[in-house]
């Protein structure tokens, strides 16, 4: 009995170990893909050249370079606004990233905002040797910076495809948090496609890899060693990391980058329209199986959409045969067009799918919003909206490039209220019909059904989005 006892035992610790062999097995090793990257990921520093303000202090101001150094920290507190520089020099802010090399020659990738304004940028490699860098060129839609140091025979990445990418799969970042020069650390792709605010030209890479300041710009490399990512961005409430880490897609760097090389600026296709997600509400108002898409909240005059035919209330469902899901689907899949670029857009048209051909523009530098004072014209009111609105003028009509439509000047109590709705705010489309006069928005509000959504188009500071309310009666 004992010895059978005992042969169990012996069996449930071999069993054990086995287990434990077999789960260090499973964990990636990531030593040797340090030592072959590590040479090729930089640190980078820059400075800047502040001008030091000069403010008039009444009376004279001590010379304070011969105190000891508590006294002089005591007169320098308490002397307003006193220049630590005399006679007007400039003193140096300092940033500090992380980039790395993608050419024997010294090209290297990073960060705009590590490199943005900066005077002089130094790149210190591995070996602590540190080399002065010239920008080629940086796009900050992208948040892409190419660099170039003076050198030859230097370690480079090998790069990868991030398309490749699957989630749960291993990464791994290599960068300068807080000026700690190669830290490494580790995680697994959380999630790929991402949409950030105001960002509308990259689709993230979300990852649990512990990235802090001065991450920033370095490379994130999956399990064979290549260069799939940019560390960017985190999302924290504290100023720390928190588990959530963003990295641009080596795919859309690289691109920016040899625009940058070849041409020093990025060319980006654009549609000129204003665009907004398909919540549940909105997909039940126009008549949709489910909440998927882009919904065009405003068509830009003279733009490619609008010459393409594409109208107000249109839902986008895809673009060259690729699904719309989100979207913010869309600008990721147009932006990487070349401007001239010919497309065809399947949509839903009240309630018909269609398909649309056009030619993609170019992405204009600068954008512009119309402001616009609301005061004249004839007043109407809505009672089972709450809100009492007046017609646009000719002169309004024109600068919002509008056929009709309506300015709310007064929100009552009722259901304006309740969905956010403000003065100055203009009305175009109610229902799925086009609003051209107060009359038929009276005409039309009086009709809404009850215990529906129902969607609005508005616009806010020239900017259009459509809302979906119901009434409850």
């Amino acid at each position: 009995m004992l010895s059978l006892k005992s042969s169990l035992s012996g069996l449930f610790a071999v069993f054990l170990f086995a287990q434990a062999a077999f789960a260090r097995a499973e964990l990636p090793d990531f030593t040797e893909l340090v030592e072959e990257a590590s040479p090729a990921v930089v640190n980078i520093s820059t400075r800047q050249n502040v001008p030091q303000r000069n403010v008039a202090i009444q009376g004279q101001i001590p010379d304070l370079e011969g105190l000891p150094p508590q006294f002089r920290e005591f007169f320098e507190r308490n002397i307003p606004q006193m220049p630590r520089n005399p006679g007007g020099r400039q003193r140096e802010a300092q940033s500090l990233g992380s980039g790395f090399i993608i050419s024997a020659d010294g090209y290297v990738l990073t960060n705009n905002h590590v490199v943005a304004d900066a005077d002089e940028i130094i790149v210190r490699l591995s070996d602590r040797s540190e080399l002065e860098a010239k920008l080629v060129g940086a796009d900050p839609r992208t948040d892409v910076a190419l660099l170039k140091v003076e050198g030859k025979n230097l370690p480079t990445v090998r790069l990868g495809k991030s398309d490749d990418l699957k989630v749960g799969a291993w990464v791994l970042a290599i960068g300068s948090p807080f000026g700690f020069d190669h830290s490494v650390t580790a995680g697994i792709v959380s999630a790929k496609g991402r949409s950030l605010p105001n960002e509308n030209y990259v689709p993230f890479i979300q990852t649990d890899v512990a990235i802090n300041p001065g991450n920033s710009g370095g490379p994130l490399f999956n399990l064979d060693g290549e260069v799939v990512g940019i560390n960017s961005q985190i999302f924290t409430r504290s100023g720390g990391f928190m588990g959530l880490s963003f990295a641009i897609p080596i795919d859309v760097a690289m691109s920016v980058a040899d625009q940058l090389k070849a041409d020093g600026k990025v060319s980006r296709g654009w549609l000129g329209v204003v665009i907004q997600e398909v919540n549940k509400d909105l997909a039940e108002s126009f008549g949709l199986d489910k909440p998927a898409g882009a919904l065009v909240a405003q068509v830009l005059e003279a733009g490619p959409a609008a010459k393409g035919g594409l109208q107000v209330g249109d839902v986008i469902l895809s673009m060259n045969g690729q699904p719309i899901i989100m979207s913010a689907d869309l600008p990721h899949l147009v932006g990487g067009l070349k401007p001239g670029s010919r497309i065809e857009l399947e949509v839903v048209r009240e309630g018909e799918r269609k398909t649309l051909s056009m030619d993609v523009g170019g992405l204009p530098a600068e954008g512009e919003e119309v402001a616009i004072g609301f005061d004249a014209g004839v007043e109407r009111s809505s009672n089972r909206l709450g809100v009492s609105v007046v017609e646009l003028t000719a002169e309004q009509k024109k600068a919002l490039d509008l056929r009709g439509g309506v300015v709310i000047k007064e929100v009552l109590d009722g259901p304006a209220a309740l969905i956010g709705l403000r003065p100055g705010d203009v009305i175009t489309h109610l229902n799925n019909q086009a609003i051209d006069s107060a009359k038929t928005f009276t005409q039309v509000a009086k009709d809404l059904p009850k215990n529906r959504s129902v969607s609005m188009r508005v616009l806010r500071q020239g900017r259009a989005s459509f809302i979906t309310f119901k009434l409850a009666e």
